[in-house]
């Protein structure tokens, strides 16, 4: 069961082989999910979301289930001695192979890490299957946070994938070229051959995988693939045109249930043109004329989604636009009119908390669409993937 100087036990080959069958399913379900995601913002494989959202969270569960296994692994080898390499005298070759192993065993613990921390993060898409819920201790609901998660966690992926495709070029070298045990002593455990004298130093392996981490993020950084905080732009402030209201602050904000969770984002850069006065003799006292460009769509991870053909459809359809008159009858003031999305124009009505502060508004509202009407998500006709009703609400504080 355990490992000795010469040869590695059941437990270590058991968590070695384990570890590699999950990793070479992690792999290709990760690259097919995200080559399908792409392909929904062009309309591609619309009506496969479910096949999408499928690939994913198998992806992500078996992400997890590859971090805790790396972790026994780790704590087993820390435990362990470790069976010294049988070409320990071959001193370049000995120390790359440390450390591709310090670069496997680090990086399988980061990558899933990184992964989860991008999923906690952010709302929507793909949960993880287990009962657990999807979140992480200490870890806050930020996109920017999520952003740069998931950029790691691609960077983070080449540098794994280039230590296995090294790891297992090496184990092939002394098993066909060689013809030592060092590959068959992590089949069967089993092995006459004994190890070199000489040995690579452990402190200069792990050093040297800790600079090729450090080079792999710089490289990152520079070139702009990973976004670092102080380099994301934050979601721009509401620009607002002329009239007798101008918005000062606001939010718009909206949620849909995406299968069966919540998912929850925001519009940014919209426009309103607000004129409203309150002593006006008539139950007309102004109108108002929203303008919200699509691209500003924030939805968790399914922004980019939510802008393709068969949702928004924002290359076609850039601005949605509400217009209506502000009615005050019975003690409450009413927005009545007209709203476009995609094309479509829809009759919206929906009652509008004001509170007038002389010169100072502060207005509210909430109010569900039902996407359908819009053309959104046509090619989800299944509730339990897509919901088709659509919450909504504002909060904005406006000056006269």
């Amino acid at each position: 069961m355990q490992n000795t100087q010469t040869r590695y036990g059941a437990v270590a080959r058991s968590f070695h082989w384990l570890t590699a069958l999950l990793i070479f399913a992690a792999f290709p379900l990760g690259f097919v999910a995200e080559k399908m995601s792409h392909s929904l913002t062009s309309g591609g494989v619309t009506a496969n979301l479910d096949t999408v959202v499928a690939l994913f969270s198998l992806h992500k569960t078996i992400g997890i289930a590859i971090f805790f296994t790396a972790s026994a692994r780790v704590i087993w080898a820390l435990i362990q001695p470790k069976p010294k390499l049988l070409n320990g005298d071959h001193k370049p070759e000995a120390l790359l192979a440390e450390t591709v192993h310090w670069l496997l065993y680090g990086s399988l613990i980061i990558v899933p890490l990184s992964g989860w921390i991008h999923h906690a993060a952010t709302t929507g898409f793909a949960p993880i299957w287990w009962p657990f819920g999807q979140g992480l201790p200490l870890v806050p609901q930020s996109e920017t946070l999520s952003g740069l998660a998931s950029d790691l966690h691609f960077l983070l992926m080449l540098v794994l994938a280039a230590a296995i495709a090294l790891h297992v070029a090496g184990a092939l070298k002394h098993h066909v070229v060689d013809k030592d045990a060092t590959l068959r002593r992590m089949i069967s455990g089993q092995t006459d051959t004994q190890p070199s004298k000489t040995q690579p130093s452990h402190i200069a392996a792990a050093a040297a995988a800790v600079l090729i981490w450090v080079g792999v993020l710089a490289a990152g950084t520079a070139s702009g693939l990973v976004a670092l905080p102080d380099r994301v732009q934050n979601s721009p402030a509401p620009q607002h045109t002329a009239g007798a209201w101008q918005v000062s602050t606001g939010t718009l904000d909206l949620s849909v249930v995406q299968m069966g969770a919540k998912v929850a984002g925001t519009f940014t850069g919209w426009s309103a043109q607000i004129d409203y006065d309150e002593t006006a003799t008539t139950a007309r006292k102004g109108q108002i004329d929203v303008t919200i460009p699509i691209a500003g769509l924030r939805l968790g991870t399914v922004s980019d989604q939510a802008q393709g053909p068969d949702y928004f459809d924002a290359d076609q359809f850039p601005t949605a636009r509400y217009q209506a008159a502000l009615i005050a009858e019975n003690g409450t003031l009413t927005a009545q009119g007209q709203l476009s999305i995609k094309g479509h124009t829809v009759a919206l009505s929906f009652p509008v908390t004001l509170d007038l502060d002389g010169d100072t508004a502060h207005a509210q509202a909430a109010f569900r669409l039902d996407r359908r009407a819009f053309g959104i998500g046509g090619g989800i006709a299944d509730a339990s993937t897509l919901g088709f009703d659509v919450d909504l609400s504002f909060d904005l504080t406006a000056i006269r």
